[in-house]
């Protein structure tokens, strides 16, 4: 069966865009953000797109693009329209693989009754979790892992973005007892050749395999 992905993150901002572009241009997969919440500065397909080299064939469109950069249920409410999270499937597999992201971190609700991770759960796709080097992500990671194992959504591993943080890195992965997938620095100037690059000094394409 060809990969297919859920990358997702600890919190929003943490760098799962630019880590979703360095892993479709990668697997030469297509890339899918089902729900967008904000689209003032681009879509974050927009930004893949760019990054990670994909023509706009490989770019499945997203189900709902929301005008407020905010939680999906709270950005819907807004825009008067309702996410029915039942609808939220994924494409069946095609000839590549495929990166499907999220929206926020984990936990974010999509509606006023269902969360992103419920959705995972459902679809019982593996996932990558993304998270951020900086102060507070060992609790952030632990209680993200917690709760993908709660719900027994294979996790693939954690991919570590930011400058290293060698020891936080080191217990998140023995306590959270799930594999240390890499670790994709800040890069600046943010191409995609330097992004091709680090990506490829920074992750093993076997550990993605499924």
């Amino acid at each position: 069966m060809t990969t297919r992905l859920i990358v997702s993150g600890t919190d929003t901002d943490v760098g799962k865009t630019v880590f979703c572009a360095g892993l479709a241009d990668a697997l030469d997969a297509d890339y899918w953000k089902p729900v967008q919440a904000g689209h003032e500065d681009g879509t974050d397909a927009r930004r893949v797109a760019e990054l990670g080299g994909l023509s706009a064939k490989r770019i499945i469109p997203e189900q709902y693009v929301l005008n407020t950069p905010a939680s999906p249920h709270y950005a819907a409410r807004i825009d008067g329209v309702t996410i029915d999270a039942n609808t939220l499937r994924p494409p069946p597999p095609g000839e590549r693989p495929l990166v499907i992201e999220g929206a926020g971190g984990l936990m974010v609700p999509v509606n006023d009754d269902t969360l992103f991770i419920d959705i995972f759960a459902r679809w019982k796709l593996p996932l990558v979790l993304c998270a951020r080097t900086t102060l507070g992500t060992i609790n952030h990671s632990l209680l993200s892992i917690e709760a993908v194992k709660r719900r027994n959504i294979p996790l693939v591993g954690i991919a570590f973005i930011g400058d290293e943080q060698a020891e936080s890195e080191r217990i998140i992965c023995k306590l959270g007892d799930v594999r240390h997938l890499g670790r994709l620095p800040r890069l600046s100037p943010l191409t995609r050749e330097s992004l091709r690059g680090a990506f490829a000094a920074s992750f093993n394409l076997t550990d993605f395999a499924s």
